[in-house]
């Protein structure tokens, strides 16, 4: 049944949410309109008022709920539902499991029409808290206010060092413990916060564009090297030291301290000069005896056991013999090329940002690898049939490609150049699926791994196998 809302749209009450839709969100049915919900757990019996109505679906957020899901778990994170990161905390890991699976399934044969061998289990992450090897932070001169905050009449200190509140560009939710990077992380982020307030340094206002502290990134190796990374608006440079000075000495496991002075609209650093204060300018991952130097703006994986597991998979798919020439794209830091490389006779890596293919070139000089050779440009210009020619046809091809996929030219170019095995690893099984039904006149996928990389989260990484048709 339900009830009108001055705002006209419904509440609709003892709403059973059915399943998960996309992006984590949930899902129930009225009639025959699709709702979509923020929140909850399949099994959840709940009020719902909605949002957004149109002709074939509605959207609605939770007000009350009746009774709770024998899915369900207790969240144990104290800023669940508020900071908007580990969306599934409240749900148990083996069914988060089971979640992804069968969104893996769902997406792969109801987009791209695949006809999917038998799927192994998803590997699931080793570790469910604890797991990533980078965090950013944010300060704010204003932090985000709950209802128990506005109800006080002492709303404490306002500014806030966290995440952004979603939707929210200009508020964070004061972090004290993150269960999401192991300590020292929650000790650095505390105790520079401390040290702000007691010397009163200001916290940067993103609307005004006033302030000194702007952002703080912490990244680690399953090694134990540690960097911190602090980014500043205003170049006060005696204050500067004097926070760099106290992160020094009261953590002297910091292997690379670091800053940078951003005084441009976003918190990006990539395009910003940053700047050595104490020990050396990179941590070093290891993945097998292969090392990588991680620098303030590299990209890498933010699980690292998981993501070894990962490219052991990309690996044992791509069955790569001494002879093949292998192509990577979307290489990013040459991660995966070089860690296939000691298997093949030569590694060609394409990727779009520069600076990543620097840190390629990096790693292979710094593993004495000789058989890769990078490129940088946008793909669709890059891979073309004359750069084919000119360094040797692929005899496997790796494709890595964002969100979004890959653009049709590549696709074309793939098809054309007619490696024996094309090992797609995915972050995104929709794009995935659309590539692979535009791949399969030439493919046959024989095998796929779903993988875990980001438990409490929906989102899952795939790896398919594609094998080339006889003609």
């Amino acid at each position: 049944m339900s009830k009108k809302q001055r705002n006209n749209y419904p509440l609709l009450e003892n709403i059973e949410i059915l399943d998960i839709a996309d992006k984590g969100n949930t899902f129930a049915k009225l009639d025959e309109l699709a709702l979509f919900i923020n929140g909850g757990v399949p099994g959840d019996v709940v009020d719902i008022q909605v949002t957004k109505k149109k002709k074939s679906f509605m959207e609605g957020r939770i007000v009350k709920t009746h009774s709770l899901s024998p899915l369900r778990d207790t969240p144990f994170c104290d800023y669940f539902g508020v900071c908007g990161g580990c969306k599934w905390q409240h749900m148990a890991y083996p069914e988060q499991l089971k979640f992804k699976q069968r969104q893996v399934t769902d997406q792969l044969t109801r987009i791209g029409k695949i006809e999917l061998p038998p799927m192994p289990p998803i590997l699931r992450s080793p570790e469910t808290k604890y797991y990533r090897n980078k965090l950013e932070y944010t300060f704010s001169h204003q932090r985000w206010l709950e209802a128990k905050d506005m109800n006080k009449e002492d709303q404490g200190e306002l500014r806030g060092l966290g995440f952004h509140v979603p939707g929210r560009f200009d508020k964070v939710v004061d972090i004290h413990k993150c269960w999401l990077q192991p300590e020292p992380s929650n000790e650095i982020r505390n105790a520079i916060r401390q040290f702000a307030f007691v010397n009163d340094f200001s916290f940067f206002n993103i609307r005004s564009h006033v302030g000194l502290l702007r952002t703080l990134i912490l990244r680690d190796t399953m090694q134990g090297e540690l960097m911190v990374i602090l980014t500043f608006f205003d170049h006060d440079q005696e204050k500067i030291n004097a926070l760099l000075e106290f992160v020094k000495n009261t953590f002297p496991q910091i292997t690379s301290l670091m800053y940078a002075i951003n005084q441009k609209g976003n918190d990006s650093i990539y395009d910003q000069n940053v700047i050595l204060y104490s020990g050396k300018d990179h941590i070093i991952e290891d993945f097998e005896g292969i090392k990588f130097k991680i620098g303030p703006k590299s990209f890498f994986q933010t699980n690292s056991k998981q993501a070894l597991e990962l490219y052991k998979i990309t690996r044992d798919f791509a069955e790569i013999k001494s002879t093949d020439i292998v192509y990577d794209l979307y290489t990013g830091t040459g991660t995966i090329a070089n860690f296939v490389a000691h298997q093949a006779k030569k590694v060609v890596g394409v990727e779009y940002v520069p600076e990543a293919i620097e840190d390629a070139k990096v790693n292979s000089q710094f593993n004495n690898i000789s058989n890769t050779i990078f490129f940088a440009g946008d793909m669709k210009d890059v891979l073309t049939s004359a750069f084919i020619a000119e360094h040797g046809k692929p005899d496997v091809l790796i494709t890595d490609p964002p969100r979004a996929g890959m653009h049709e030219d590549v696709i074309t170019r793939i098809m054309e150049a007619e490696p024996k095995v094309v090992v797609y690893v995915s972050c995104n099984a929709a794009t995935q699926a659309r590539d692979l039904a535009l791949m399969s006149s030439k493919y046959k996928v024989t095998k796929v791994q779903a993988v875990d990389m980001f438990p409490h989260t929906h989102h899952v990484e795939v790896v398919a196998r594609l094998e080339l048709l006889l003609q």
